[in-house]
């Protein structure tokens, strides 16, 4: 914990931490996806993500063609429009984007990664929690939960790290 700094903690607040770690290195994971999805999206053509998706669904919708996830699925393929599609690849580049810089400067325990990163989490609750009143995904009460999570972890870790930036060094 905090590497660069010479710090005694307790078990607790190592195990805090490593719960920390998990969960902005998860964050990371989910940044590059989402910024992998962006570019996927800018790069393959509409008609190209309804075949996909075509060819994808087709088993399930023989076997029941009332599958919810397969049918809304085909429904989204069919409907994405230009504008729709563009709209979708910039919100998941940008937002992977902000959230793999982030991710890095927790990881690199930067102080001013935590209030940024404290900003742009809530900015995401916010948003997931207004798009969930129109669209009840449940997908979207997962990923807000685990925001909320993490906003409380890296409160705490911004909360550990002045604390112990505040001491004076002891001397060996």
């Amino acid at each position: 914990m905090f590497a660069n700094r010479h710090v005694a903690v307790d078990h607790t607040e190592q195990r805090i931490h490593r719960i920390f770690q998990i969960s902005v290195i998860l964050k990371g994971f989910h940044a590059v996806i989402e910024c992998a999805s962006g570019i996927a999206l800018y790069i393959v053509s509409g008609e190209t993500i309804k075949r996909w998706v075509q060819f994808l669904t087709q088993e399930e919708l023989l076997e029941d063609p009332r599958d919810f996830i397969a049918t809304h699925l085909l429904d989204a393929a069919q409907h994405l429009s230009v504008g729709t599609q563009s709209f979708y690849a910039f919100y998941l580049l940008s937002h992977g984007l902000v959230k793999a810089v982030l991710v890095a400067g927790l990881l690199r325990e930067r102080l001013w990664a935590y209030p940024a990163s404290l900003v742009a989490l809530a900015g995401f609750v916010a948003y997931q929690l207004y798009r969930y009143s129109y669209t009840h995904g449940f997908g979207l009460i997962v990923l807000t939960l685990f925001d909320i999570v993490v906003i409380v972890l890296v409160w705490h870790e911004w909360r550990v790290l002045e604390r112990h930036l505040k001491r004076p060094r002891e001397s060996s």
